[in-house]
């Protein structure tokens, strides 16, 4: 059977030093290399100062270690728990006391021998007295850090089960969670999405891995329930012939239960949506006042998802990925900071989609999104590159006061309203190559810094550009009216 255990490469080393360093001493003792009586001596009148310096060079090192683990920095090699303490370990410190012992006895005895004649017997016991009683001092100080030794490990110990039942008791309750989110039953369901989030509210380091979790399930499968139109007040309707309410069949009975789990899924989702936003939201820009229920920074994957009048309104996230996800509703990131990427490639709002104020630090990818309704993207402020090639506008686009700081593009976007990008500033490149603007397109105050394409755009509405100024200069085949005054 294989030894899986660590080769004794520090033992060997250690016990191959104490060897050298015995064998050096014994052979200054017969060679007279060293003045053992004056270093005797010297010890003993330095007692003190020695015991007091090494005590506070090992408080210190405690307390540079403690510093390092609590900072997170500390080596794993110190992190690992002590080994048991080792046969080789016992006999180091019987040498060594049995080392103090001789050495203290034979350098008292020498000093017994100078004394008169007639005292020297009984300096000589008294000599061999204190030796011994060093000797025992010596094993003493080894007991006692024998001793701090055996209670370290007793609460090392005691940590170690703490933590360890904490951990069995928070994959426990995930557990539990996460399968009472595959229940077909939707209280039961929203009891599992609120046990996850007292759970990632108490423990931080599963926030990332419960959110994970949450937007797993916003990505399966959803068919949002249709709703019937209610009947408005104050119409009345004609005065037809009471007839008798028709039996309800087998697959009468079925629909209606699908509706009611479709509806009840749309509660359950709407939940766990807002449980991402509530937990998404500093509530300030001061990262030492963050509110309690925030969770940092994390990644948010929404591919594919359904999503329901969402509100991430004021949120700060890392990377988000809402790649051919659909908005029934209104979605709302007003004020959103996203500190990563943003992906929105193929996406279909089916409603109003405002992202006024939003702060896009990374890449923003819009290419291929479908905005049924108006899209609002005032004072955004894009620092990355931003893409809307292909971008489909049917309602309202408004762009005004915007700041793209990266490269800009908006090849093959159909305006089918009106678009305003009024006092846009683009610091690099800007691309409206193929794009089409059926209603008015304004660009009254807009900054180009860089290069300005609109190659093949058609303006199908009127196109103003007054105040617009083109540092590389007006891009060919560009139409300017006469009250447009493009500059160098």
């Amino acid at each position: 059977m294989d030894d899986h255990r660590p080769r004794p490469t520090k033992r060997i080393v250690l016990l191959a030093a104490a060897g050298l360093a015995a064998l050096a001493a014994a052979a200054s003792l017969l060679a007279g290399w060293v003045d053992w009586h004056g270093v005797g001596k010297w010890l003993l009148a330095h007692a003190a100062m020695i015991v007091l310096g090494v005590a506070a060079a090992v408080l210190l090192a405690a307390a540079v270690r403690e510093w390092l683990r609590h900072r997170g920095t500390l080596p794993r090699a110190q992190e690992r728990e002590r080994a048991p303490l080792s046969w080789w370990a016992v006999a180091a410190g019987a040498v060594l006391v049995a080392a103090v012992a001789t050495g203290a006895t034979r350098w008292l005895l020498a000093e017994a021998d100078k004394a008169p004649p007639a005292g020297q017997p009984a300096a000589r016991v008294e000599a061999i007295k204190t030796g011994v009683g060093i000797g025992a001092g010596t094993g003493g100080i080894l007991a006692l850090m024998l001793a701090v030794r055996r209670q370290w490990h007793q609460e090392h110990a005691t940590q170690t089960s703490d933590h360890d039942a904490t951990q069995r008791r928070v994959t426990e309750l995930y557990t539990k969670a996460v399968e009472q989110l595959g229940s077909d039953k939707a209280p039961v369901r929203l009891g599992g999405l609120y046990a996850l989030e007292r759970l990632a509210q108490d423990n931080p380091t599963q926030r990332q891995t419960i959110v994970n979790v949450l937007c797993a399930y916003l990505r399966m499968p959803y068919t949002p329930p249709t709703t019937t139109p209610s009947r408005r007040l104050g119409v009345r309707r004609p005065l037809t012939k009471r007839t008798a309410a028709p039996t309800p069949t087998q697959d009468d009975a079925a629909t209606i239960q699908r509706k009611d789990s479709a509806r009840e899924e749309r509660e359950v989702r709407l939940a766990a949506q807002r449980i991402l936003a509530q937990h998404l939201r500093p509530g300030t820009d001061e990262p030492d006042n963050y509110n309690e229920t925030y969770w940092g920074a994390l990644d948010i994957d929404l591919t594919g998802t359904t999503l329901t009048d969402l509100d991430f309104s004021r949120c700060r996230i890392r990377t988000l990925d809402l790649h051919a996800a659909t908005f029934t509703g209104d979605a709302r990131f007003r004020g959103v900071t996203l500190t990563g990427n943003a992906g929105f490639n193929e996406t279909l709002f089916t409603g109003n989609a405002a992202f006024g104020g939003a702060t896009f630090t990374g890449e923003a990818a819009f290419g291929g999104a479908t905005f049924t309704g108006s899209a609002r993207f005032n004072g955004t402020l894009f620092a990355g590159d931003a893409a809307f090639d292909g971008a489909a506008f049917t309602g309202e686009a408004a762009f005004n006061a915007v700041l793209f700081a990266g490269d800009t593009w908006f090849d093959g976007a159909t305006f089918s309203s009106d678009a305003g990008f009024n006092a846009v500033i683009f610091n690099s490149s800007a691309r409206f190559n193929g794009a089409t603007f059926t209603g008015d397109a304004e660009f009254n105050g807009a900054s180009f810094a860089g290069d300005a394409g609109f190659d093949g755009t058609t303006f199908t509405g009127g196109a103003e550009f007054n105040r617009a100024t083109f540092k590389q200069g007006a891009p060919k085949g560009l139409y300017l009216d006469e009250q447009s005054s493009p500059s160098e």
